[in-house]
Order: C-alpha cells, then sequence, then structure tokens
C-alpha cells in the first residue's frame, strides 16, 4: 500500500508539473502577443498623435529643431485658415452624400450578385465568378482613361453620377458575401420553397437579416473607401462645388506651401470621419470579416 500510494503521488507531481509548465507557456504566448500588438498600435498611433498635435501649434514652432511634442500655446489658427481657404460644408456634403450611396449600392448588388453565384446553378457559373475575381489584380489607374471616357461620352464629367457609378462594383465585397452564403445551411432554401417563396424573397427575407454582419462590414469599407478616394474625384471633377474632401482639401494645401500645421490640420480634417467610423463600427467589422472569410 505504501509503494503505491508512493507512486501515486509521484504521478500526481508529473501531472502538476505539466500543468504548470503548459499554464506558463500559455502566459508566455499571451504576453508575447500582446507586446507585439502593443508595439503594432505605437507604431499606428504616434504618427497620428504628431499629426493632431503639429496641427494645433503655431506654425513657427512647426519646423523648430529639435522636435518636440509640447508648444508654447497650442491654437486652432490651422484649422481656422483651412476652413476659410475652402468650401468645405460643400465639400464634406459632397463625400457623404457619395459615399453613402456607394455604400448602399455596393451591398445590394455585391449580395444580389453572391447571391446568385452561391445559389443558382446556370452554365459558366464558375468561370464567370473566376473572372470578376480577376478584377481585383487590375490596377485602378488602369481603367482611369477609359471610365473617363465613358462618363464624358455619357455627359456624367462634374455630375454626381460621374463619381459614384464606376465606384459600386466591387469584386472583394461580393466574394466576402458569397463566403458566407456559402455557409448558410441549405434547409432554410428549402423550407423557404416549401412554402412558396421566390428567389428574390428568399434573399430579401431569409439571406439578407442572416448576413447583417457581412452588410455591416462590406457598407463600412465601401464608405471609408469612397470617402478617402482622391485619384477618380480629382479625374471627373472639374468644378469646386462638385469636389469631395480629399479633392478639395488637396487643392487647399497646394497654397500652403510648407506651412505644416495647415497641412496636417487638412489632414485630421479629411481623415476623422472615417476614424470615427472604424472605431465605432470596428466590432461589426471583425464578425464580418470573420464570418465572410470562414470556408
Amino acid at each position: 500500500m505504501a509503494v503505491q500510494t508512493a507512486e501515486k503521488a509521484q504521478q500526481m507531481e508529473i501531472v502538476r508539473g505539466r500543468t504548470n509548465t503548459a499554464v506558463l507557456k500559455r502566459r508566455f504566448s499571451n504576453s508575447t502577443a500582446f507586446i507585439i500588438l502593443l508595439l503594432l498600435a505605437a507604431l499606428w498611433l504616434i504618427p497620428l498623435l504628431w499629426v493632431i498635435d503639429t496641427s494645433f501649434k503655431p506654425e513657427g514652432e512647426t519646423t523648430t529643431i529639435p522636435l518636440s511634442w509640447l508648444a508654447s500655446a497650442f491654437t486652432a489658427d490651422a484649422y481656422a485658415k483651412v476652413m476659410q481657404a475652402g468650401d468645405l460644408p460643400r465639400w464634406y456634403f459632397n463625400s457623404i452624400f457619395t459615399s453613402v450611396i456607394i455604400s448602399t449600392v455596393s451591398v445590394l448588388l455585391a449580395s444580389t450578385a453572391a447571391f446568385a453565384f452561391s445559389r443558382v446553378r446556370f452554365t459558366g457559373r464558375h468561370v464567370l465568378f473566376w473572372i470578376i475575381l480577376a478584377g481585383l489584380m487590375v490596377p485602378g489607374q488602369v481603367l482611369l482613361v477609359p471610365l473617363f471616357s465613358i462618363m464624358q461620352s455619357f455627359k456624367m464629367v462634374n455630375t454626381y453620377w460621374g463619381i459614384i457609378l464606376p465606384q459600386i462594383a466591387s469584386p472583394f465585397a461580393m466574394f466576402i458575401f458569397k463566403q458566407y452564403f456559402d455557409g448558410i445551411p441549405f434547409e432554410y432554401e428549402e423550407a423557404a420553397r416549401v412554402d412558396g417563396c421566390s428567389r428574390w424573397r428568399i434573399y430579401w427575407r431569409i439571406w439578407m437579416p442572416l448576413s447583417k454582419p457581412i452588410i455591416a462590414t462590406v457598407a463600412i469599407f465601401a464608405f471609408v473607401g469612397s470617402w478617402n478616394n482622391f485619384i477618380w474625384p480629382f479625374v471627373v471633377v472639374t468644378g469646386t462645388d462638385m469636389m469631395t474632401i480629399p479633392v478639395g482639401l488637396a487643392t487647399v494645401q497646394s497654397s500652403f506651401g510648407i506651412r505644416y500645421a495647415q497641412i496636417m490640420a487638412s489632414a485630421v480634417l479629411g481623415g476623422l470621419p472615417a476614424v470615427i467610423v472604424f472605431a465605432f463600427f470596428q466590432r461589426q467589422i471583425v464578425q464580418g470579416l470573420a464570418g465572410g472569410l470562414k470556408e
């Protein structure tokens, strides 16, 4: 009995040792991951904080050597001059109006196309799907000239339609929706067909309510992408009244010279809405991508 008791005690010690080792390894992995994420966050936050700090400095202190985070007096003079130099309310309206329409239509187009590829069987379905995905490999700059020619032939240059139409088709959004739709059980569709639902009703009344995380993700990415888009609005817009925020602020910056405070202030004004959208909807973005990219 004494020998058996000793053997059991020894086995328990071995189990405890292995458990402690596993716990230490897990803690080390978690700590390492936390440190890496903290460093990556610092790499992103420090330049952002520097931009904000510089935008509130007096212009004469933005180029002092050595560089310093602290100024003799923080001021909003750079923001006031940026707002006086351009028509910011109009540019904000143009950006919000076009971005909302682009994100809404992108969701509808991508989801309907994804539903067709996921649930409708037709000849050449896989070939057409890969042809659409091949659009991801085409740089947008290559399409500037033909798109401008098309907009010009339809008299859409310097119009909202000219800004919106080339940005509503997104192969990436369609791919995200299709991956999510492929994971929805076929039993839902079969039950809906038994109840007499058409394909359109199945898509609108069943698939879309089940896809709220994906809808939020695609809409947010489309909104931020169209908000930050500079090249296409710059090409298709010819008047200051139709400029979006990136284009308008770029034209204002050209008159600043080396006035870094005003340049940084315009960067903050242009990027702030996108940062706010990501900050408030980051959970929906993560949930949508996790669901849309799963196998």
